[in-house]
């Protein structure tokens, strides 16, 4: 069994509370969005097969982080690995969405890109030097 790391400095639970709230954040967007495709089911031009399935991946995928995240504050050297790779895939996953023309509106594409910004975030705080070194030292 692997023993929980420590995470008594002030640095990293002030990271790790942020990766929090940018992923309470995420998540709350993600839901507002599944609600809003659901509210706009009827209008093909706005909501298409394509949003439908991409709405309830991101939902998933949002809940999946803010799960990972409680799990790397706690200390789970797993749950830190699974932030930093579901982080980094969603947002490679973003990034393609808003460049590939035509499957998505302009308004999931909008949607996406502050989902983007969020998990940038993220990204950038699980992967930087402080909080790698916490959970790999």
């Amino acid at each position: 069994m692997t023993t929980p790391v420590n995470l008594g400095h002030p640095r990293s639970t002030a990271a790790l509370r942020s990766v929090q709230l940018l992923l309470a954040g995420y998540l709350a967007i993600s839901v507002l969005t599944l609600a809003a495709v659901i509210a706009l089911r009827h209008q093909a031009t706005l909501v298409n097969d394509a949003v439908w399935v991409r709405g309830t991946i991101v939902v998933a995928s949002a809940l999946l982080t803010v799960l990972f995240a409680r799990s790397a504050a706690r200390g789970s050297r797993k749950g830190f690995l699974r932030l930093r790779i579901v982080s980094a895939v969603m947002l490679v996953a973003i990034v393609v969405i808003i460049a590939v023309p035509g499957t998505f509106p302009l308004w999931m594409k909008g949607e996406q890109a502050i989902c983007g910004l969020l998990l940038l975030g993220v990204a950038l705080l699980v992967n930087g030097k402080h909080l790698r070194s916490v959970f790999t030292g």
